[in-house]
């Protein structure tokens, strides 16, 4: 019909930059993709003749799974959808190849590489923040500390502001819906960490008064992008986006800080 389509996070190749740098690396060859998410494409996975199939953090339904399984053995989440910890994954997947202790090993190297930047900035310590997101004009949405994209940022040495942990769970998502009234309740947060879809979204959400006037974001205290492969990449805790992103994410959270700070 003549629209142009765009792969969340991808770069020009189709594929997310730290699989297609990792696959390069090794040689290899890019794996095949396909539609995931509420349509499965069961027909290209059969074509794949997987010998297993891995949705540990996913949101497969139990319709879905049948289908899968009898492509398959399939792996889904052990609980609730898109809900399964970093180090779970990495467990449950390897678990399922036979390869337990390389999990166990990359788990190591992980918390090592976040262990090792916080190292490097110590002055992030006494320092509070909030990870917040909107789902259009007028709402306001706050990450819970058990949500993969904060416990990156706890990982880097910063502290979760403890009024997260007062406002109600959105259930089974990691996250609450607290409403724009209530962007005055993020008044002792050091920093404020979000992310756009784009620039006009950017423009708008800055905006709207209420959201101006958190302490943080009148400051200049926010950490946030328009860039996807970055959003996507900081919001997922995995051996290959780890690495790829720290040193993309220090600098952009160091300028925060100054701001916070004078």
């Amino acid at each position: 019909m003549g629209i142009e389509s765009y792969e969340w996070g991808s770069d020009k190749s189709g594929y997310l930059p730290w699989i297609n740098e990792a696959v390069k690396k090794s040689g290899g060859e890019l794996p095949k993709q396909f539609t995931g998410g509420e349509d499965i494409d069961f027909e290209a996975i059969t074509e794949l003749e997987p010998d297993v199939i891995l949705a540990p953090w996913s949101g497969v339904t139990q319709e879905q799974y049948d289908i899968l399984k009898d492509i398959a053995p399939t792996v889904a989440y052990p609980d609730q959808a898109w809900s399964t910890d970093w180090d779970q994954q990495i467990d449950i997947i390897g678990k399922a190849l036979g390869q337990a202790d390389d999990a166990k090993g990359l788990k190591a190297k992980i918390e090592k590489q976040l262990a090792d930047a916080a190292a490097t900035r110590p002055n992030y310590k006494d320092l509070k923040f909030s990870y917040i997101y909107n789902t259009g004009p007028g709402t306001l949405g706050v990450f819970k500390p058990e949500e993969q994209r904060v416990k990156m940022v706890s990982s880097l040495g910063l502290t979760v502001d403890p009024v997260v942990d007062t406002f109600k769970e959105t259930e089974g998502t990691d996250s609450a819906l607290i409403g724009l009234e209530n962007a005055e309740k993020l008044k002792d947060s050091d920093l404020v960490f979000t992310f756009y879809t784009d620039e006009k979204s950017r423009k708008e959400i800055e905006a709207q008064p209420l959201y101006a006037a958190i302490p943080a974001v009148k400051k200049g205290a926010v950490v946030a992008s328009n860039d996807n492969p970055f959003v996507t990449a900081s919001s997922i805790i995995n051996p290959l986006t780890v690495p790829w992103v720290i040193d993309r994410y220090l600098p952009i959270i160091d300028k925060a800080v100054a701001a916070a700070q004078k």
